[in-house]
């Protein structure tokens, strides 16, 4: 039995936030949940730089490893999840998880870059408030 996946309804229906941009960086697609995440509507978001979402003193460092990526083809995180911060439409700070995959062309060069991205930023501040009342309790106490 062979089944039909409308990839279109797919990437409409998940919970995560599905982003592409094209090789200079614009984005290229941007379903239901990136815009609940971000804030932006696909109308506002899409041929927008990704600096849409990038926090400035994170810019740099980000179009410096997009470029090598776009030129080589290589991906340093490969499977690995990323964790940086990032930044709604409204300006409130997010931490977002995600991971990417490279598209190419028929050519063989890197067309798109998409990604996959959770907003972990509750998680990322219970854990910080963890860490913080663990290092509270393991202090040495004057008595």
């Amino acid at each position: 039995m062979q089944s039909t996946i409308d990839s279109k309804q797919v990437i409409e229906a998940i919970g995560d936030a599905i982003m592409a941009s094209n090789a200079k960086g614009l984005i290229t697609l941007w379903n239901p949940a990136a815009q609940r995440m971000f804030g932006y509507t696909e109308a506002e978001a899409l041929g927008q730089s990704l600096d849409l979402i990038i926090p400035q003193r994170q810019q740099q460092r980000h179009w410096d490893g997009y470029h090598k990526t776009m030129a080589t083809g290589i991906t340093r995180y490969g499977n690995d999840v990323l964790r940086v911060p990032a930044v709604h439409k409204d300006g409130h700070a997010l931490s977002i998880a995600f991971t990417v995959a490279l598209l190419h062309a028929p050519d063989g060069n890197v067309s798109s870059i998409v990604a996959v991205v959770r907003d972990e930023t509750k998680r990322f501040a219970e854990e910080r408030e963890l860490r913080k009342r663990l290092v509270e309790l393991e202090r040495p106490r004057a008595d």
